[in-house]
């Protein structure tokens, strides 16, 4: 019987490779004769409809076929948004680049840098944060630094343009959060009675991230660290610092728990976001 049900399983195959042959050829036949402005056409047509995964199939294939020109270019750029609206951020990130490398001196390279700063921030956000109201300074800040890096070149390089102003905000944000997972961090060290290391990231708040709610975190840190290391002079000299800024109302406000939202407190309860 085995040797039987061969051939139709072997004819089975021989049909399907046939059909997906077909396919692929009636795709090619159709668009044999199309002009780099018909790839254009419908691949806006799909970015129009959200339909990013059949976008991004005519850019590329409109530059396969088109390397040069205005539509190549104009889909260079193009592409970068739809992986970004794909939720393909390391696609959109090369493209971004590549757009860049490829054309540094276009007026459109402000709008990659941009969509390339998106791209890392909302990768520094993560997958649950869509989701359910997590602590962003309790996940890794390597994304975020991209991020931070990305929109500072942005408003260096075009500081006039439209996406600077936006571009400030989420820097302002970006740096916050920087340097409260450094906090985050030197506070874990001092659990772990790591003094070094958590006097050296308190230190390195206080030297990089000045003028953040942070800054008062990572003070308190210090001190205690110097404590611990029996540092008297240095100890004093840190509750000195703080004491003055506390006294003249120096310290940015931290974030108050009590208006954290009913998600986030659920969240912090659980103890998901603890080391």
């Amino acid at each position: 019987m085995r040797f039987k049900k061969a051939p139709i399983f072997l004819l089975l195959i021989i049909l399907l490779n046939l059909s997906g042959c077909g396919v692929f050829k009636d795709e090619e036949d159709r668009t044999k004769n199309w002009s780099a402005q018909k790839f254009y056409a419908e691949a806006t047509d799909a970015m129009d409809s959200s339909d990013y995964q059949t976008a991004i199939k005519w850019y590329e294939k409109l530059e396969a076929r088109y390397p040069f020109g205005k539509y190549a270019t104009q889909s260079q750029l193009d592409i970068i948004y739809a992986y970004y609206k794909y939720s393909e951020p390391d696609s959109a990130i090369a493209a971004a680049n590549r757009f860049i490398r490829l054309h540094p001196n276009d007026p459109n390279a402000a709008y990659a840098w941009y969509l390339k700063g998106l791209a890392n921030f909302n990768r520094s956000l993560g997958f649950l944060s869509r989701f359910i109201p997590t602590d962003a300074t309790q996940r890794d800040p390597g994304a975020s630094r991209d991020s931070f890096t990305d929109f500072k070149e942005l408003v260096r390089r075009y500081p006039n343009t439209k996406y600077a102003e936006d571009a400030q905000k989420r820097l302002f944000y970006l740096r916050n959060n920087i340097a409260q997972s450094e906090v985050n961090i030197a506070q874990y060290y001092l659990k772990k009675k790591a003094y070094v290391a958590s006097a050296r990231r308190a230190k390195r708040v206080l030297e990089n991230y000045q003028k953040t709610p942070a800054v008062k975190a990572a003070l308190k840190v210090l001190i205690k660290s110097y404590e611990q290391l029996g540092l008297t002079k240095l100890a004093e000299d840190s509750r000195r610092v703080y004491a003055l800024n506390e006294h003249s109302g120096a310290f940015l406000p931290e974030p108050d728990p009590s208006l954290r939202p009913l998600g986030r407190k659920i969240w912090d309860a659980i103890g998901l976001d603890r080391n």
